[in-house]
């Protein structure tokens, strides 16, 4: 059986906005209301997860998921530079900050490493049960593109050229060690028929009979 997976991250936070490293900041008011607008564009699937981060389970509720959060979801362990931003701390550790871009299997954050993370991240992929339909998740822009790089086996340093950007989703579909992807698709809200379209397709229904 095929797994079918949807990867949402999640709406703006202070974190996200500013570019820096999350302290579990809670999304702010303009992205839950995003989010909310947003609801009807989730199919719906058998299974719901999230990243266990404020931002990631409060956009889940606001999409109308009953998402559970997962340890290993977790983004990346970002040590002493959590909380501050990346212009900030490359200020005060350039060197540092050069061999973190650098090396996937650097942490001189004292946290996580790049390839740390998509280890992790990917066991997790790895562990979804063929039997498991349609599986949404919320996740942190990192993890989602740690289960990239590990779903398509591409280095790690791949990462860094994944721009994921808010409340967008990504498809995978397979089981371990063999995923496909389907890119990016924005979520956009499901459109009730105008009049227009309802009665062009009444129209379209009489002019075939």
């Amino acid at each position: 059986m095929t797994v079918r997976l949807t990867l949402i991250s999640p709406a703006t936070s202070g974190a996200l906005r500013d570019v820096g490293f999350d302290d579990d900041s809670p999304l702010d008011p303009e992205g839950i209301a995003r989010a909310e607008s947003l609801a009807s564009a989730v199919g719906p699937s058998s299974r719901a997860y999230s990243s266990p981060s404020a931002r990631c389970r409060r956009t889940a509720e606001a999409l109308g998921l009953p998402a559970e959060p997962v340890t290993e979801l977790a983004g990346c362990a970002m040590g002493r530079w959590r909380g501050q931003t990346l212009a900030a701390v490359a200020a005060a550790e350039e060197a540092a900050v050069g061999a973190w871009l650098s090396d996937p299997t650097a942490a001189p954050h004292g946290g996580e490493s790049l390839r740390a993370l998509r280890v992790r991240v990917g066991a997790w992929l790895d562990g979804l049960r063929a039997d498991s339909g349609r599986v949404t998740v919320v996740a942190e822009p990192d993890v989602i593109r740690a289960a990239l790089v590990h779903a398509l086996g591409a280095p790690d340093e791949a990462a860094w050229r994944l721009d994921v950007r808010p409340l967008t989703a990504v498809h995978l579909s397979g089981r371990a060690e063999r995923w496909n992807l389907r890119v990016g698709d924005p979520l956009v809200p499901a459109q009730t028929p105008t009049a227009t379209g309802q009665a062009a397709g009444r129209f379209h229904s009489r002019s075939s009979r």
